[in-house]
């Protein structure tokens, strides 16, 4: 439905008649997106990533099939009886969206950095600008489109890189295979997303840091916007795994002879991940995975183990806060240790102890970057590495955030009347101060590894800058690839 509404109509009401407002003799307005703060504690820098999907999707494919591509007739004829509609006969001339559907084209010039980049709070990754003076309306025009396409995609890319950077650090710490790291992070959020459309760019989004994920549709996002390919890399995959259906079909009295009958008969070999506590997962890691060690030890593959309520840190770690008289030695020890004690593993050379290679662990309800940290200190603390466990990322991570995580806003910094340059700002008294804007034309530059602005900027200036030309007349001009995106990504994360 969505792709089949008049794209014209994908503001916010107000925009509707700017062009009228704008001083006359208006010519261009030069604006910029931008991360304006930072509500995430030790958070600096955002990872830049939803571009290319919003110039594919919404600039080229959306404008040509809804716009361009019609008669000139039916879109204005659409676009005024919804205006009529909306804020009365004749609110809105149209003459403006017949000018533009005889052009053909968006003049407009997105400049940009690359995908994937880190990009400092304060520090705008894009520009967009008209390239045709009687089209300065258009820039602004797209502010809410831009604002409600982008920020979703670069916090969750974000927040991925996050725990893909902590992950990385405790790693290092505990001396255990970094090449695993990429599965440690798994996206679960695809059910507790605010859309599919939301979904899909969180969830590749997360796939520029890990490629464990449940959001299938994620990768072909990726095919379609960002030239991945499945049949020649690894974008995104999973393992097989029960839900509690299963289990509970299987009946409580026998739940041992249900994870026999998994790990022996339907996955005798390979990953199988078991969901563990439909009835009492204590009994699980205590009674039944004892007397399953033999079946286990002997397959070819891992038996994940996956605890799915309680609180994640005491559950994964233990509780040795709580008044012993309350717990069960079970629960003290966490099931961490418990499948040490059932199946042992090798102390690495860092001094760690690392789980055998047939055993390992999967925790995804209400994880946070907050719980992870506790969850990889406290296994440190008792001498574990973290090298056999995962963590389920889902909407309690990714949906829990808005547009004002990072205070993403698009505002107009220049102008130009009249054939005279003007640099604009915004600084509201009744603010903060973080509403405050830049002034001028803006160029972005690299200083001692880290991007920087400088603003009131000649044009030669602006131009010699790091942002690039994507977009440009209707054009895309620039098309990443995920392979390029996620290696930006890795250089930084790697580095920890």
């Amino acid at each position: 439905m969505i792709s089949e509404i008049n794209p014209m109509c994908l503001i916010d009401g107000y925009k509707a008649d700017h062009r009228r407002q704008y001083p006359k003799g208006t010519e261009f307005v030069y604006s910029n997106f931008t991360p304006r703060q930072t509500r995430v504690e030790g958070v600096t820098e955002i990872v830049f990533f939803g571009l290319q999907y919003f110039i594919k999707e919404y600039l080229i494919d959306r404008w040509n099939k809804g716009f361009f591509n019609l008669p000139k007739e039916q879109v204005v004829k659409a676009y005024k009886r919804r205006m009529n509609n909306y804020l009365g006969p004749d609110a809105i001339p149209v003459e403006h969206i017949e000018e533009l559907h005889d052009l053909g084209y968006l003049p407009i010039r997105i400049k940009a950095v690359p995908e994937g980049t880190l990009v400092p709070i304060g520090v705008p990754p894009l520009t967009i600008t008209n390239t045709i003076p009687k089209f300065f309306w258009l820039t602004n025009y797209f502010e809410t489109l831009m604002s409600n396409v982008l920020w979703k995609p670069i916090t969750s890319a974000t927040t991925a890189f996050l725990y893909r950077k902590r992950f990385e650090e405790y790693a290092k710490r505990t001396g255990y295979d970094r090449s695993f790291i990429q599965w440690q992070g798994h996206d679960f959020s695809f059910r507790g997303m605010s859309g599919v459309e939301d979904a899909l760019m969180s969830g590749a989004g997360h796939l520029l840091s890990f490629t464990g994920t449940d959001t299938i549709p994620a990768i072909d996002f990726l095919e379609m916007y960002y030239n991945a390919d499945s049949d020649k890399e690894l974008i995104g995959g999973s393992v097989p795994a029960t839900e509690h259906s299963v289990m509970c079909m299987g009946e409580k009295e026998s739940e041992i002879d249900t994870f026999r009958r998994l790990i022996t008969e339907i996955y005798p070999s390979g990953i199988v991940s078991i969901v563990s506590d439909t009835w009492d997962f204590w009994k699980v890691m205590t009674e039944y995975l004892p007397a399953l060690k033999d079946e286990i030890m002997a397959r070819n593959g891992r038996v994940v183990i996956r605890p799915d309520s309680g609180e994640p840190v005491r559950i994964i770690c233990g509780d040795e806060e709580t008044s012993a008289s309350f717990l069960t030695d079970a629960q003290i020890k966490g099931a961490y240790e418990l499948l040490w004690d059932t199946f042992g593993g090798k102390i690495n050379a860092k001094g760690y102890k690392e789980l055998d290679p047939h055993v390992g662990l999967i925790y995804g309800d209400s994880i946070t970057l907050q719980r992870q940290l506790e969850i990889l200190k406290r296994l440190e603390a008792k001498g574990f590495a973290f090298s056999n466990g995962v963590l389920g990322i889902g909407s309690f991570t990714y949906e829990y955030v808005t547009r004002d995580t990072y205070g993403f806003a698009m505002k107009a910094t220049w102008g130009q009347v009249n054939g005279l340059p003007k640099d604009i700002f915004k600084n509201p008294k009744t603010d903060s101060g973080f509403k405050k804007s830049a002034k001028g034309l803006l160029m972005v530059y690299e200083e001692e590894g880290t991007l920087k602005l400088e603003d009131r900027c000649s044009r030669e200036s602006e131009a010699a800058g790091l942002l690039d030309i994507v977009f440009e007349n209707g054009v895309l001009l620039r098309d990443h690839t995920l392979a390029d995106i996620r290696a930006r990504v890795a250089e930084k994360y790697t580095n920890v």
